[in-house]
Order: C-alpha cells, then structure tokens, then sequence
C-alpha cells in the first residue's frame, strides 16, 4: 500500500512538471511551471525508494525526467549555474539599479532607506509602493530628485522608478495602466536609457496573462537601449517572463537566484528554496555586468542590485545587446 501510495504521488507530481511546459498554450499550464524545481526535487525524492520495487522502471522514467527537468532551472541556483565574469572596463562608468519590492506594509521601512544609503544606486525600481511609502520615500528626495509613483487602484501594488541622474531633455516619466508600469528616458552621462518598473499580477488563475496583454504597447514602445526591473511574479523559464521579453524587444539577465518565500518562512529558506521572480531585462547598448541580491529589508523579497555600462556619447552604437553575469562580491566602481 505505501508503494502504491508513493507510486501515485510520484506520478501526479510528474504530470504537474510536463504539463508546465506547454504554457504557452494557456496560463493555467504556465502556473506548474513556477514550481518547477520544487516538482522536480519532489518526483527525485518519491522515485528513489521506488527502484527496489516492483515500480522500478516507472521510478527510473520518473527519476530522469525529474533531473531533466531540474536541469532547465539551474540559471536561477547561483551556485549551481555558470557564472560568466565580465571584466570591467576601465574606460567606462559603471551605474547600478536596485530593484526592490518593497512589501506594502513593511515594519522596517528605515533598513529599506538604510540599503539604499548604503548602496546608493543611480536607479531605483520599486514594487509595492503603498500609501505608506510615499512618506517614506520622500526622505530620500534630495538623493533622488527625479521620480515618478504610479498608484495602483488597490492603493498597494504600485510601482516607483527613482533616480539620481536627471531625466532627459524633453522627456517626461508617466505610468502605465492601472500603475503597473513606470517608464523614464534617463539621462546617463549624455546617453539617454528607458528605464521601466514592473510589477506583474500572480499567475492563472489571477490576472497576470491578461495584464502582459496590456501592457503589450508599452512594452513594445521601449527605445532601442533600455533596462527594465521589477516583480514578475514569475520564474526565468516561464512563458510569462518570455512573453514579456518577446513584447519588449529585450534579453532576460540570468537570474541573480530566489528572491521570494512566504514572509513566514526564514531568510535561509529563500536563499535557496524560494522562487526567483524578480527580474532584469535590458536591451541595446546596455551591457550587464553583475547581480546580487542583497539582505532582508523586512519584505518577502530579496534587493536585487545590477551593475552595468554603456558606451560613452561619443562612441558608435555596438551591433547587438550584451549581458552577462559577473562573480560576486562587488567591487568598488567609478561614480562620474
């Protein structure tokens, strides 16, 4: 009976994980595919004591596909996947972006503000920017006089995009529909860069599918160089996040690892068992450098902080888009 019983869990978790490959065929499919480490470890763990049995050739089918399937995550486990270091260059500045979602009712607002003092990023991308933020962030204005807030129609999930640098000349920041979005022509050094904050619904059955229809035209109305940052609600292999990526015109950066977990669960448990879903996009002469996540600010997220160059003015437009990821930690960088 036991057997019987693991037999019939291995296979219902076998079927989750195929079916979360076909979710491009509806949204539903696409909600197993977030959970796809965690099926996989699952049906491994299930299999292994079914290879003494009677049951052995369906546990080895089951055992292969589960590291198969594993084997198609491994970009979001840092100290699984390859790293490729990027050099920096000496000729260029090195900016940073700090994506955080920032929790709506977060406790610790002042470890939020203390991270970014500590950090101090040219580009803020913010998720979960509640009523309660507004007051917040308002200290931190004269570091980072331009700025926009897109409300949400909830009053919780809205999006803040910060900067240090100036917004280019005869531009002007606004937010998407239902503030989802927030999009800014920065101006780096001569060099103006969209930069997007974007925060995504929870998978099928809540809105997340019809919502990336939406903002199907902003997506595509990014310039040829931008970055784009935010809470995907969403894993690296989804066909969410690669429906995103195919809209805007844009490259995903590899995974800087789990970032979310229930807030009840210990920061450890993220590290390595939560869900990757806060993302980097980036497009045209942007060259990613590295990613860290970075500590607790008293969210259910982890900070993500990114490092990147782009040409000087002067300098002729490269032929395609660069991105990689760099060993951590993070070294000292040129400021302009």
């Amino acid at each position: 009976m036991m057997a019987q019983l693991t037999f019939l869990a291995m296979t219902a978790f076998s079927a989750a994980l195929l079916v979360g490959f076909f979710g491009a065929l509806h949204p539903a499919f696409d909600s197993f595919s977030h959970f796809r480490m965690h099926l996989s470890v699952l049906t491994a763990l299930l299999a292994l004591p079914l290879l003494a049995g009677s049951y052995r050739l369906q546990a080895v089918a089951a055992l292969v596909f589960a590291i198969v399937c594993l084997a198609t995550t491994t970009s979001a486990l840092p100290r699984l996947s390859t790293q490729q270091a990027v050099a920096k260059p000496a000729d260029r500045i090195v900016y940073s972006l700090l994506q955080m979602n920032l929790r709506f009712n977060n406790p610790t607002p002042k470890k939020v503000l203390s991270l970014i003092g500590r950090t101090n990023p040219d580009v803020i991308t913010l998720d979960e920017v509640s009523g309660m933020w507004t007051k917040e962030l308002g200290y931190i204005a004269g570091a980072y006089p331009y700025r926009i807030l897109c409300d949400y129609p909830n009053g919780i999930f809205g999006v803040a995009l910060l900067s240090r640098r100036p917004f280019a000349a005869g531009t002007a920041p606004h937010c998407e529909p239902r503030g989802a979005m927030a999009t800014a022509t920065i101006d780096f050094n001569g060099v103006p860069v969209d930069v997007a904050a974007i925060h995504l619904s929870w998978p099928w059955p809540m809105e997340q599918s019809w919502q990336i229809g939406e903002l199907a035209e902003p997506l595509a109305a990014l310039g040829e160089t931008a970055i784009m940052a935010g809470d995907c609600n969403a894993v690296p292999w989804s066909a969410a996040v690669r429906r995103v990526a195919r809209l805007s015109g844009m490259t995903l950066m590899p995974s800087a690892g789990p970032t979310w977990i229930h807030r009840t669960l210990p920061d450890v448990l993220r590290r390595y068992a939560g869900l990757p879903i806060d993302q980097v996009f980036s497009k045209g002469e942007v060259t990613i450098l590295s990613s860290a996540r970075l500590e607790d600010t008293g969210s259910d997220h982890l900070p993500v902080l990114v490092e990147f160059t782009l040409p000087p003015a002067s300098d002729p437009p490269d032929d395609a888009h660069k991105s990689a990821l760099a060993a951590n930690p993070w070294p000292s960088r040129p400021r302009s």
